[in-house]
């Protein structure tokens, strides 16, 4: 799969007439959409209703705020989204983060990009988003970090490490200062300041122990 210089996305919106009116997927699942964002596409950008606060990428609330207030609708944002997605507008040669920051053309296609267009299209700039209440710590593992690690042992890493491996012997105090604390210990190979830093605030005490618990029972149990 190419690999194309991420542009900041706002930057598209200028040429988002053309997308006026056009609805992506009349059929479009926004619940599947938001699954699929988290897991494509939150390693890299923030998006308030998706629970999702990387900074690699564009801040898509700040990126739609301004069309939005302007009168911008969800099925031009939808369109935006799509184009972005399929052809990720490259950054020109002289900008400060032109060799730093990529996004990979067609990280999601078909169906998979017409349900993530079209939930990005009905949040995205949306004022005061948030995500659902959360769930299990299942549902809390795949919201949250489901989309960068793996409970399954023996499978490869991700954009973290595969914690079925990487948590062997270590106890709770460990699994939770890593949560909510992540540059404490970086696991060999990987690199400071890629997980969010903001765990603490993202998830509830209560949750956050729930979790931990989770976490050590598939890793004593081999993974799931």
């Amino acid at each position: 799969m190419g690999r194309a210089r991420l542009g900041v996305i706002s930057v598209a919106i200028a040429g988002a007439v053309a997308f006026g009116g056009c609805d992506a997927s009349e059929n479009a699942d926004v619940d599947r959409g938001r699954a699929l964002f988290q897991t494509n596409c939150g390693t890299c950008h923030a998006l308030a209703q998706a629970g999702t606060s990387a900074v690699t990428g564009p801040d898509l609330d700040a990126a739609f705020a301004q069309a939005r207030s302007d009168g911008m609708d969800n099925d031009t944002i939808e369109g935006v989204v799509q184009k972005q997605i399929s052809h990720p507008r490259e950054i020109e040669k002289g900008a400060n983060n032109y060799d730093q920051v990529y996004m990979p053309a067609d990280i999601v296609t078909g169906q998979d990009a017409e349900d993530v267009a079209t939930y990005v299209g009905s949040v995205a700039g949306v004022p005061g988003a948030k995500p659902p209440p959360l769930g299990t710590p299942d549902q809390v593992f795949a919201e949250k970090c489901g989309g960068c690690h793996t409970l399954e042992a023996g499978a490869g890493s991700g954009v973290g490490p595969n914690l079925a491996d990487a948590l062997q012997g270590k106890d709770a105090a460990f699994v939770k200062k890593q949560i909510i604390d992540p540059n404490s210990n970086i696991t060999e190979g990987f690199q400071p300041d890629t997980m969010p830093q903001d765990f603490s605030q993202q998830i509830p005490d209560k949750n956050l122990d729930e979790l931990v618990d989770y976490i050590l029972e598939q890793v004593a149990g081999g993974g799931a």
